[in-house]
């Protein structure tokens, strides 16, 4: 199946829509897998509270409004890395020791991956919602995106700080992941920035524009 950000495909229902079905099949069994073979359950049903939220939401929607098959690939392989992450903390992460040791690294950088995953994969979606529910101009179809980026990834430093420091002060550090960095909040924003910007400009770029 060929993805284009030129068209917007029709959609079928989700039981004829056999990409829809293995995106389910597949993060089910690995999330399940994460649960099972977690180091840290606490860190680990932590962590995944946003992902129960956004499976809510999608599963909520649907029957209203349906994503793109590009869409869905998106959303499925952020969600796939945010669970990933949450295994083992993110600062524990084995592929991203891997990344320290090959790169000679001062630190796992596995949790910078996820907030610039988070701008890559997620700005498309937005834009697609904007473009297609809204009348406004395409220029706002882009930059909201990466303004939303930036809003809910600061949004959620704040949520961070909240389970660290309030709700949850014995799970705080692990679920923070600084590493001593005590730029690490800012950091995360500036790539989840960084990441919604090279999807906004690849998606400018490639998209077919209308005949006059």
């Amino acid at each position: 199946m060929a993805f284009s950000f030129a068209t917007d495909q029709e959609h079928t229902h989700f039981r004829k829509n056999p990409l829809l079905i293995a995106y389910v099949v597949l993060f089910g069994l690995f999330w399940a897998y994460t649960g099972f073979t977690t180091s840290d359950s606490k860190n680990w049903w932590l962590e995944n509270t946003l992902t129960f939220t956004a499976i809510i939401l999608l599963v909520a929607f649907y029957k209203h409004y349906r994503f793109s098959d590009f869409s869905y690939t998106c959303i499925f392989l952020y969600l796939m890395l945010h669970v990933y992450g949450a295994q083992h903390t993110y600062a524990e992460n084995p592929f991203g020791f891997w990344v320290q040791e090959k790169l000679q690294l001062e630190r796992n950088h596995y949790d910078r991956l996820v907030h610039f995953g988070f701008g890559f994969f997620l700005a498309y979606p937005m834009q697609e919602v904007f473009r297609r529910l809204t009348n406004m101009r395409p220029f706002f179809t882009y930059a909201l995106p990466v303004e939303l980026t930036i809003s809910m990834g600061a949004f959620y430093e704040l949520i961070e700080w909240a389970v660290a420091d309030v709700f949850f002060p014995a799970q705080g550090m692990t679920y923070l992941g600084t590493q001593g960095d005590v730029w690490d909040a800012q950091k995360d924003i500036a790539v989840a920035l960084l990441g919604a910007l090279l999807t906004m400009t690849a998606v400018g770029l490639t998209r077919k524009k209308p005949r006059p």
